[in-house]
């Protein structure tokens, strides 16, 4: 396989290249009168997911653009060269963009009010607890995302979150053993 491809095609968790491309494809299309096919889309939308198939975690560094994978240039490095990283912090935001603070959709409103799609996307969050400061939601959260350095770790942080943002620790993890030639562990 290509050096180039076989840097980037992998798993960032496990390091596993048994990838798949999951393509969610919706669109409204109107209706030739004459002919019975349909026209072009009146509204499409296409999203697809690449996923690890050993361990089952999507992979954000990686897209679908057209007919093959590529890497997403500003993360493909920092996930599949990096190590983890896990961070104690807490965002505080505006109260009014928290949907749910109670409940089953809790979590993931805290989630997202804290660090939004791209944060959730590159993420392992936990939500420790919150408190409500008058017209403020502190989250407190562990993170865990993988970086080159406590300076990209932080950086990375720091451009996600939807507020203002604390980091109380911040301690690199040890990256789990790469995945053998064979595709075992």
């Amino acid at each position: 396989m290509n050096d180039s491809i076989s840097a980037w095609l992998r798993c960032y968790r496990c390091w596993s290249r048994n990838l798949e491309v999951q393509l969610h494809y919706d669109a409204i299309r109107k209706v030739d009168p004459e002919s019975g096919f349909p026209t072009e889309g009146v509204d499409e939308i296409q999203e697809s997911v690449v996923q690890c198939l050993d361990c089952l975690h999507d992979q954000p560094h990686l897209t679908f653009d057209g007919q093959s994978v590529v890497p997403v240039e500003d993360r493909w490095e920092r996930l599949v060269a990096g190590t983890p990283w896990v961070a104690s912090c807490t965002v505080a935001v505006e109260a009014s963009t928290i949907e749910a603070c109670s409940g089953p959709e809790a979590t993931e409103s805290l989630t997202f009010g804290a660090f939004g799609d791209a944060g959730t996307r590159e993420f392992f969050t936990h939500v420790r607890f919150h408190k409500h400061q008058e017209d403020l939601i502190v989250v407190h959260l562990l993170v865990e995302l993988y970086a080159r350095s406590a300076e990209e770790a932080t950086a990375v942080l720091e451009d996600a979150a939807r507020g203002t943002l604390e980091i109380t620790s911040l301690a690199e993890e040890s990256r789990p053993p790469a995945h053998a030639p064979d595709g075992s562990h």
